[in-house]
């Protein structure tokens, strides 16, 4: 089941979004010092003319004249209204400008540290008093009881698929029920402990061959998703789709999918797909999966300058987006756009130079799991949207669900999301495609 439809498309950041508009604020500020650099060039250029030779020479058959002239041009050189105090007032304004620009970055970053620190205090205040906080637990856990008996027939999962911001408050406030303790840590920090609970090893690449099933290439953001969907549901666990343009350009799209074994500590799945994986790419270290689609990739023959877009759904997006910041630092693949669908990536830096999208359903609890929203940055487009199945598997879905998203994406106006279009025509404008499938196993 996976909802009556997708409706209620919401885009933030991308082209259009705030920080976009905040950078085009600090280039102002930038353009205007230029121009405040070449009107004190002309004052200062200007002022030879109060001693040149032939105006002092004249001085002599014309003195009044002259000294109305020094006077008129002092005044339009250093006067209240001239050239000097024209170019002093236009650097402050372009000071004023970037200034601006730098205040709401910071402010920015101050609210999400400061409702990581409100979140973190919260748990911590939970286990430094427990007989408060079971008073407390017990008053909420009976409404929020009282209200899925009355409101949802006692369906727990409709109610947490309805309230996933739950999610983001029992995660935010883990770090700080620890730290009470006596552990004084935080979420990165907390991801990585448990993580250091689960195997980690090296990666066994298995080539797969070509998938003849995957001939088709794609010519929108809906295929794309079509693509990753139908790795989700077989058995190799990347797909690498050689993109050959009608003008024999080729581009790459690497499709990585979700989690497909949920181990306990101590348990090796034997897949690079499994929970400590989920773990590992959430606290920020180098995946089992990620170093599989290194090689995967070397194997696929991409070089450094071919255009690649790295594709992913639940983990596969926070692979994808942790690889892409690895590889473009190393200069090792020119990963220039990413996609990610129901993957938490609110931690997850952009880098320059690389377009993400990533598709949200407000109620899938997955992307709640960072306890962070995504950053609104120019590079950075969210969109959300509503496709309530009731369930956690529905509304995590890739098909019926985040494919039916991206295919109205495809004729979406919005200019953020227009502009991401445009910046993929690579990916979506071949010709032909060869899709090569690999199985990343852990060892």
């Amino acid at each position: 089941m996976t909802g009556p439809g997708v409706t209620d498309l919401r885009v933030g950041g991308g082209a259009g979004g705030t920080e976009a508009r905040l950078e085009d604020l600090a280039a102002m500020g930038d353009l205007t010092d230029d121009v405040a650099a070449d009107t004190l060039g002309v004052a200062m250029s200007c002022h030879r003319y109060l001693v040149d030779p032939n105006v002092v020479a004249s001085a002599l058959l014309n003195p009044a004249g002259v000294a109305r002239f020094e006077a008129a041009m002092l005044g339009a050189l250093d006067g209240p209204s001239g050239l000097t105090a024209t170019s002093a007032a236009i650097g402050l304004r372009g000071v004023a400008l970037r200034a601006s620009a730098e205040a709401y970055h910071q402010m920015d970053e101050l609210n999400a540290r400061a409702l990581d620190a409100v979140r973190w205090m919260e748990g911590a205040a939970v286990t430094s008093s427990p007989a408060a906080a079971l008073i407390t637990a017990l008053g909420a856990g009976g409404a929020i009881a009282t209200d899925v008996a009355l409101n949802y027939d006692g369906d727990w999962q409709r109610y947490l698929v309805e309230h996933p911001g739950l999610v983001d408050q029992l995660v935010g406030m883990s770090p700080g029920m620890i730290s009470s303790l006596g552990l004084p840590i935080d979420l990165a920090t907390l991801m990585d402990l448990t993580a250091a609970a689960y195997p980690d090893g090296e990666p066994r690449v298995v080539d797969g061959g070509i998938d003849e099933a995957a001939g088709t290439p794609p010519h929108g953001l809906g295929d794309i998703m079509e693509g990753l969907d139908h790795r989700n549901n077989t058995d190799p666990n990347i797909d690498i789709r050689k993109v050959v343009g009608p003008d024999g350009k080729i581009a790459y799209i690497v499709d990585i999918p979700g989690t497909r074994v949920w181990n306990l500590p101590g348990q090796d799945g034997g897949s690079a797909n499994d929970f400590g994986t989920n773990l590992d790419a959430m606290a920020g270290n180098e995946t089992v999966l990620q170093k599989g689609l290194e090689d995967a990739m070397r194997r696929a023959g991409i070089g450094p300058n071919d255009p690649v877009m790295l594709v992913g759904h639940s983990q596969g997006g926070i692979v994808a987006a942790r690889a892409a910041n690895d590889f473009v630092a190393a200069g090792q693949y020119n990963v220039t756009h990413v996609v990610t669908a129901g993957s938490p990536v609110g931690r997850i830096p952009v880098p320059d130079g690389v377009q993400m999208l990533s598709l949200e359903n407000r109620g899938d609890i997955v992307p709640h799991l960072d306890a962070a929203e995504n950053r609104a940055r120019d590079n950075h487009t969210t969109v959300t949207f509503d496709n309530q199945s009731g369930t956690v598997g529905g509304n995590h879905a890739i098909g019926g669900n985040y494919v039916d998203a991206a295919r109205q994406l495809d004729a979406s106006t919005d200019p953020s999301v227009r502009r991401f279009r445009d910046s993929a025509g690579i990916f979506v404008s071949g010709s032909s495609v060869q899709t090569h499938q690999y199985t990343v196993e852990r060892r």
